[in-house]
């Protein structure tokens, strides 16, 4: 289990925790920080930059991004898994342009930063992007294999024996 020191969420707001592998407990950080009275929001990567989209359809876009820099943590998942088009890509950086040293962000990614280029694809995006992450930011590599992979093979040699 990775340790997240939670005293600083307030104090240094732009430490920031990556999982650079896939489900591999990405929500703890989230949860222990929910647990310590801190206002958390987790958000599956695609269904945030689906929300940005329909709000800037609506014309909510700017509360929408307020709405998320207002938390102590916000904790993105599955970044990574799924190629994001550029207007996607530019709303999903507001929302960390917002929270830019005021409040902290965990990113839980299958893949390290130099395949978010397969992600952002327009390279001075993805650059600026990583750079705002990066900066202050803590990175936390928790491990190759798969939380859910991990527990069915346990499962499973349970059941065989």
């Amino acid at each position: 289990m990775v340790k997240v020191p939670l005293g600083n969420l307030r104090s240094h707001p732009r430490s920031a925790s990556f999982d650079s592998f896939p489900r591999s407990g990405s929500s703890r950080p989230g949860t222990a920080a929910a647990m310590a009275g801190f206002r958390v929001r987790y958000v599956l990567a695609a269904k945030l930059v689906n929300e940005l989209v329909e709000a800037a359809d609506d014309k909510q876009l700017t509360k929408t991004i307020a709405r998320y820099g207002r938390v102590d943590l916000l904790c993105i998942d599955e970044l990574g898994y799924l190629e994001l088009d550029r207007r996607g890509a530019e709303m999903l950086f507001q929302v960390l342009t917002e929270r830019e040293e005021k409040n902290s962000v965990a990113i839980a990614s299958n893949e390290s930063f130099g395949g978010w280029t397969k992600t952002f694809t327009d390279p001075r995006l993805c650059a600026a992007i990583v750079d705002r992450l990066t900066f202050n930011g803590t990175i936390i590599e928790t491990g190759t294999e798969s939380y859910r992979l991990a527990r069915t093979k346990a499962k499973r040699k349970g059941e065989s024996a």
